[in-house]
């Protein structure tokens, strides 16, 4: 009786280990480009998502907010804001890495660039869908910890003018594969700003967990008291057309 409880005991041990061993090696195979992508979902890039969004910046001792939703699917995103009265109703649309800008005086939307300030130290493309799978080359990695989390430290280079930012360095988690801290430095190397972001939200795909953000932080590296916070919602999946990307019915 005991040697045959032993054999099962063994048994199970052999199963438990198989699972363990097998979930580290699919990670260790993992490469950074599916890292990043990972990395990417955990910021927006879903088949359909919307979330509400609050943006509160402090610059110059001055206190501002906007209130938006956002509606992404894939990599095209829809930014309309709610609040305060004297830019509600304006409108970002990301469609194919092309951004435009409407609000109810416009009789037709206008381009605006990625880069473009949209309030406190953040820009338009930080608050749009998240793609630096396809915006940005991997140049080198180097393994490195965040408050004491093992990440893999990406060095990320623009493949062209249309990204947000010339060069990344960012942080992403081995173990969570979500990016956790991020420096953005001008095509000369001068760093000029850093993020850190939190993901206390969650979605469900494909019936497992996955963790989402819940807020960043922007902080000035040039205006050391001038930082913005972003405070995400909690998701929603849900179908969206596709004429809600449609720029030609941005101003209807």
């Amino acid at each position: 009786m005991g040697h045959k409880f032993n054999k099962q005991l063994l048994f199970i041990w052999g199963i438990i280990v198989f699972v363990f061993t097998a979930a580290f090696t699919g990670q260790a195979q993992m490469s950074p480009r599916e890292m990043l992508q990972k990395a990417d979902e955990a910021r927006g890039s879903y088949e359909g998502i919307e979330v509400n969004v609050l943006m509160e910046s402090f610059e110059l001792g001055r206190k501002q907010y906007r209130a938006m939703k956002i509606s992404e699917k894939g990599y095209n995103c829809l930014l309309v804001t709610l609040a305060p009265p004297n830019v509600k109703g304006q409108r970002i649309l990301m469609r194919e890495r092309n951004l435009w800008y409407s609000n109810p005086g416009l009789s037709k939307p206008v381009p605006v660039s990625p880069r473009q300030k949209l309030m406190g130290s953040a820009v338009n493309g930080d608050i749009v869908s998240t793609n630096y799978t396809s915006d940005y080359k991997i140049v080198s990695t180097e393994n490195s910890k965040v408050q004491d989390e093992d990440c893999i430290l990406m060095h990320l280079e623009a493949i062209d003018d249309r990204t947000t930012y010339d060069r990344i360095k960012y942080w992403i988690s081995k173990d969570r594969l979500v990016g956790v801290k991020a420096e953005f430095y001008t095509v000369s190397g001068k760093l000029f700003k850093s993020a850190t972001f939190e993901y206390n939200n969650s979605v469900t795909i494909n019936g497992k967990p996955r963790e989402f953000v819940s807020q960043t932080v922007i902080t000035s590296a040039i205006m050391k008291d001038d930082y913005t916070i972003i405070k995400y919602g909690k998701p929603l999946l849900k179908k969206i057309p596709d004429a809600v990307f449609n720029v030609n019915l941005l101003t209807k």
